[in-house]
């Protein structure tokens, strides 16, 4: 009962939130992710660097996310990585072209480390001496 409740309250202030979405984004965001985040309704509930219904993009930076991860959990919310938060509705109608966008940006606010599933590996030369 609790789950159905969460995304009943997470998808009425969505509701509530997106009808000035256009108005309320701030200056922070790039016109083009500003753009598609008024399109998918994703500025009704985030924000660069403030808490709303969902926490900031920096926040979501600061889990060290990778691209994909993040676009996998805006298909597949987790509401237990954010524990204080309503769950967040499964946004399965982004494509992945403009969530992977989305996910890139985000991601750029933690320093711009760019962050993919490919984990780099090192090999140490090393020499002997004679």
């Amino acid at each position: 009962m609790k789950k159905p409740f969460g995304i009943l309250i997470a998808s009425a202030a969505l509701a509530v939130a997106s009808f000035d979405a256009n108005a309320q984004a701030p200056a922070d965001i790039p016109a083009d992710m500003n753009a598609l985040m008024t399109k998918y309704t994703c500025i009704a509930c985030h924000r660069p660097n403030q808490r709303l219904v969902g926490p900031a993009y920096v926040d979501v930076a600061k889990k060290n996310y990778s691209d994909e991860e993040i676009v996998n959990l805006i298909y597949n919310p987790i509401p237990a990585h954010w524990p204080g938060y309503p769950p967040m509705a499964p946004m399965k109608q982004v494509p992945k072209e403009d969530a992977m966008k989305l996910a890139s940006w985000i991601n750029s606010l933690d320093g711009g480390a760019k962050k993919s599933s490919t984990k780099k590996t090192t090999t140490k030369k090393t020499t002997k001496k004679a």
